[in-house]
């Protein structure tokens, strides 16, 4: 889950869009939404190699303000990979990830992957489906995939091709997969939803299960993603009948219209929506990572979810991008994507606040909750100014004993484990990262999501492909007793 501040016309081809087997592709067609992809328009791993494997331990450690070798493996002594399937086609650009059992579901702009991830050391490549639309945001819920289209396409077939968000008859929004069959996915319904869904969040409940749809910059000239867009989409999804899912709410988040954005502050994004949210079902809340606003919302009613407070960051913040609460509930981390995940920032001159985490608390109760900020965290490990680096997809390490620990992509800055618990002073614990994919232009590549499930760390990188890891550290060893059956990171479980 990514994002993108420049302007909302599509440039990027997503490649030629190829019917996968099983697949239903005559679907209700409807009218336009966009949203611009990212994280840019620089061409995935331009000049880079695939491994083909991961060396069990392969790596050493980098001493201090070295930068590795072009395509070179590091890591910290406390991980240790353990295995890579590389992409089938390393020009497309591999996106979010979630878990359900054994499996691993990996989306990429180009469709999704279907992972049998049951040996950690071993993984298999299940399925592969075609179906074109960026960013292809993924969840899953027993029997169904949700896939987000956020680049206008000629229609929701998976056959669609790149048209014009100023076309009335483009189309973008949620696309269902029934995945009971996990070699032949069957693609059953979809929801068009205005500006398209960038990310999507999954929001379990008892008969149905909804989706809070996140989308942004609206334009007078797109017939279905007009200003104002100060809201997200709420989709309803029944699950004994999910091809009755629709749009059932537009809850409006920012009355005021949310951050300016420039000029009244330089550098920070307008708030035309939501990137990201994240929910934390067992406490009905949220945390919504918007553009230029930061929200804490009650979500005890699902169709109407309720904001309780809201920051800004007009200092340090470009974009805020997502959210994690971690175990106690008590904290959020809200991640900032400067350079929209195209540029280079992990380095001196951006210094070590901008492109960062911004460590926020959460004080008081009910309706007079307030999210206070500690600090920020970034990681340490200089990158080169070839390599796209910024904070981006993570999760909570279910650690316990109130520590705070999580594991965060931060593109071609690679996988930080850090710990958080002392909100004011957060740090590094471990890393895993390759060196730049190219050295002497700026390229596109590196973890786009980085979670922990069942005892592994699981990458989907940008280029590389699916990367496995096992953490082996005294803080986070308890973690290794926590079994999930399932896990969209953006929908938290209660560890506890």
């Amino acid at each position: 889950m990514t994002s993108m501040h420049t302007s909302r016309a599509r440039r990027r081809s997503l490649g030629v869009a190829v019917a996968a087997a099983g697949l239903l592709t005559t679907l209700l067609a409807a009218g336009p939404a966009a949203a611009t992809p990212d994280p840019g328009d620089l061409v995935p791993g331009a000049g880079a190699s695939q491994n083909a494997a991961t060396a069990d331990g392969a790596g050493r450690e980098l001493a201090p303000g070295e930068i590795p070798g072009q395509d070179e493996i590091v890591h910290s002594s406390n991980i240790k990979p353990l295995a890579n399937i590389p992409s089938s086609d390393p020009t497309q650009i591999n996106s979010d990830m979630a878990f359900q059992g054994k499996y691993a579901y990996a989306g990429n702009y180009n469709g999704f992957v279907i992972y049998d991830v049951g040996n950690p050391r071993a993984p298999k490549k299940v399925t592969e489906v075609l179906c074109p639309g960026g960013q292809n945001d993924i969840s899953v819920d027993g029997d169904l995939l949700f896939l987000s289209t956020d680049s206008s396409r000629s229609d929701d077939s998976c056959n669609s091709v790149s048209q014009p968000a100023t076309e009335k008859s483009s189309w973008e929004g949620i696309k269902i997969f029934d995945i009971k069959d996990k070699k032949n996915p069957r693609y059953i319904k979809s929801v068009e939803t205005p500006c398209g869904s960038h990310t999507h969040t999954l929001v379990p409940g008892g008969r149905d299960a909804y989706l809070y749809v996140s989308s942004y910059n609206p334009n007078d000239a797109f017939p279905d993603c007009k200003p104002p867009h100060d809201g997200i989409s709420v989709v309803k999804v029944p699950k004994k009948n999910p091809t009755q899912a629709a749009v059932v709410a537009f809850p409006i988040l920012f009355p005021d219209g949310g951050n300016p954005g420039a000029p009244t502050n330089p550098g920070v994004s307008k708030t035309t929506g939501c990137h990201d949210i994240t929910v934390l079902p067992s406490k009905d809340l949220a945390a919504g990572a918007c553009m230029g606003d930061g929200i804490l919302f009650d979500i005890s009613r699902p169709e109407q979810p309720r904001v309780i407070d809201r920051v800004q960051d007009n200092v340090n913040f470009a974009f805020w991008h997502s959210a994690t609460f971690n175990e106690r509930a008590n904290k959020v981390v809200f991640t900032d994507e400067l350079g929209g995940g195209g540029g280079a920032t992990c380095n001196e001159a951006t210094g070590p606040t901008r492109g960062a985490d911004g460590i926020y608390e959460i004080t008081g109760r009910g309706d007079q909750r307030k999210l206070v900020f500690k600090s920020y965290f970034k990681i340490p490990r200089m990158q080169a100014d070839t390599e796209n680096c910024v904070a981006h997809n993570g999760s909570l390490i279910p650690v316990g004993g109130g520590r705070d620990i999580m594991v965060q992509a931060w593109y071609q800055g690679g996988i930080s484990v850090w710990e958080f618990t002392d909100s004011t002073s957060p740090k590094e614990i471990a890393y895993f990262e390759r060196g730049p994919l190219t050295t002497d232009k700026l390229s596109l590549g590196g973890s786009w999501s980085a979670y922990y499930y069942n005892g592994h760390i699981y990458s989907n990188d940008i280029v590389k492909g699916l990367d496995v890891l096992r953490l082996d550290d005294w803080r986070t060893d308890s973690a290794k007793w926590v079994w999930l059956n399932r896990l969209n990171v953006q929908t938290q479980p209660d560890y506890r």
